[in-house]
């Protein structure tokens, strides 16, 4: 029962904490920040941007850990 307990009060800290985990990027603000200024289409396309620059270093670290894997799976994939 006090794993239950607990697993509901952190839930429910979680839940009524969104203000302090919504801050978003420093990227994020600047380029929202720079809109204002700007029309419409050009701040969507930043922000993809943005993203898309501040994702490419966990995928690369993912495709240099796991290589092995990867080509065995291509190899296997390959085969049939």
């Amino acid at each position: 029962m006090k794993r239950g307990l607990k697993f509901s009060v952190l839930m429910g800290i979680l839940l009524f904490a969104v203000d302090a985990f919504g801050q978003g990027c420093s990227q994020c603000r600047m380029l929202s920040k720079q809109a204002s200024s700007l029309d419409e289409n050009s701040f969507g396309s930043n922000i993809n941007t943005g993203i898309l620059y501040l994702m490419i270093i966990p995928y690369i670290l993912l495709m240099i850990l796991f290589r092995k894997k990867i080509v065995t799976v291509i190899k296997m994939v390959v085969k049939r």
